[in-house]
């Protein structure tokens, strides 16, 4: 009896939910490790459970350790292979682990599946650019007839000499050129490493104490083992930033960002599309870990900028703006401002309108629904969702759009119209094959068929458990 009361003390004390509200209160808080532990609690629960699993990878990511985050985001995959979240998590451990072609082709599948996120687009953009950086175009190549060429032009002319005698001057000159490029070597870890390059020194000066590498330390644990996994890390992390940015690729930026400071002063960056990737990429990034304040005054210091361009500048002006006043929206839902949000997100469904842009509108139209069912204004919400249905391009999507107008529905009384959209709903979650919003349409049948026929009602939560 006391070793089942044993057993039951050190299992979890709270329910599945509790330990992943608390997780994602801990990484917010920036405590990864703390985080992790509660994920993993939480798993112990639920060991399935696609939403946890995303969020144990975001935390190994966070923490170095891309190969963690992977495991996990591929498990996340496991039972539904469309599931979004986990790809784009996917993706992004698989960039972080230098893969940068596989991350390329995950972020485009997740592209092809919710075109109307800005995360998709970016990962596209960022991955491209690194393996542009890694390998460069053919065009940026020029060959040039240099050097002792003597081996190949008697292999043109048929002599079988003594292929030996050529090598071994090679050799030589392959010693002095390492030689030679020593300094610079170490100069380009230098430049890779910045302020880690330090912690690498001295680890390298440890290694020389004969003392201290020959001890252990109360674990077992060799010191030396310990110095050489740190020194292994650096150098992995050194390859990683070698092939994401190579130093060429750096000195190229830092000479287009002295270009930059020069034109600043005349109002305008170098490179406007850059610029505007590198701000989008902040914006969402600050709106992601829930910097809303940050995240609003960033977009709207961009927001100024873009205005103030021509057309020449950035040609497809209309639809960065429109994505900026969508982030402003989203960081003020945030922050409460409904009000403020319901504005930005009109101003993105004008310009959306403006240059007839399908994903720009249908992206608008669903932020304004969200802000009028959040403050209440129902009616005007089912308005801007209904408008939003032709635009829809996923079954999924639908099965979200059906089951939120049908809410608003039964909010105002209206129990008819709220079974009609549920049952579309159900229809739609069909057809994707997930079980969760399956469950939410039957619920929202059973609410709105509750007010008319409660036996009915009945058979409907039957089917929804």
């Amino acid at each position: 009896m006391s070793a089942n009361q044993d057993d039951g003390e050190q299992g979890p004390k709270c329910s599945f939910s509790t330990y992943i509200a608390e997780g994602d209160q801990l990484y917010l808080k920036g405590e990864y490790i703390k985080s992790i532990e509660s994920y993993t609690t939480a798993l112990s629960l639920q060991p399935d459970d696609k939403h946890c699993l995303v969020a144990r990878s975001r935390c190994y990511l966070r923490m170095g350790d891309p190969g963690s985050a992977l495991r996990d985001a591929e498990a996340s995959l496991k039972e539904d292979r469309g599931f979004f979240k986990g790809m784009y998590q996917k993706a992004e451990a698989l960039y972080a682990m230098g893969d940068f072609e596989f991350a390329l082709v995950f972020y485009h599948r997740g592209h092809k599946l919710r075109p109307e996120l800005q995360e998709f687009r970016l990962g596209i953009q960022k991955a491209q650019e690194a393996i542009d950086n890694s390998v460069g175009s053919p065009s940026s190549v020029k060959l040039e007839n240099k050097g002792d060429l003597s081996f190949f032009q008697r292999k043109d002319e048929g002599k079988k000499g003594k292929s030996k005698s050529p090598v071994r001057p090679l050799k030589k000159e392959k010693k002095l050129q390492s030689k030679k490029e020593s300094p610079k070597s170490g100069k380009t870890v230098r430049q890779l490493l910045g302020e880690l390059y330090s912690d690498k020194e001295y680890l390298e000066k440890l290694l020389k104490d004969e003392d201290l590498i020959s001890g252990n330390l109360r674990s077992g644990l060799k010191v030396q083992d310990l110095i050489l996994s740190g020194i292994s890390y650096l150098d992995t992390r050194t390859e990683f930033w070698r092939q994401q940015k190579p130093i060429y690729a750096r000195e190229r930026d830092r000479k287009l960002m002295q270009q930059k400071w020069k034109k600043t002063r005349e109002g305008k960056p170098s490179d406007p599309n850059r610029y505007i990737l590198q701000s989008l990429e902040e914006i969402d990034k600050a709106l992601t870990l829930g910097n809303a304040e940050g995240s609003c005054k960033k977009a709207r210091q961009v927001l100024k900028v873009v205005q103030a361009w021509s057309d020449e500048d950035v040609p497809n002006k209309i639809e960065v703006l429109g994505n900026l006043h969508s982030f402003i929206g989203n960081a003020l839902i945030d922050m409460g401002d409904m009000e403020g949000a319901l504005d930005s997100h009109k101003k993105d469904l004008d310009l959306a309108r403006q240059s007839n842009l399908s994903e720009a509108k249908s992206r608008a139209l669903d932020n304004i629904g969200r802000v009028y069912a959040r403050i209440g204004k129902f009616p005007q919400a089912i308005e801007a969702w209904e408008e939003k249905i032709p635009l829809t391009k996923t079954s999924l999507e639908k099965t979200w759009l059906f089951h939120e107008i049908g809410r608003c529905h039964l909010e105002l009384g209206r129990y008819a119209e709220g079974r009609e959209y549920g049952e579309h709903s159900l229809v739609a979650a069909g057809e994707t094959g997930d079980d969760e919003w399956q469950l939410n349409a039957c619920v929202l049948v059973a609410q709105s068929e509750g007010e008319r026929h409660l036996s009915n009602a009945w058979e409907c939560m039957v089917k929804a458990t």
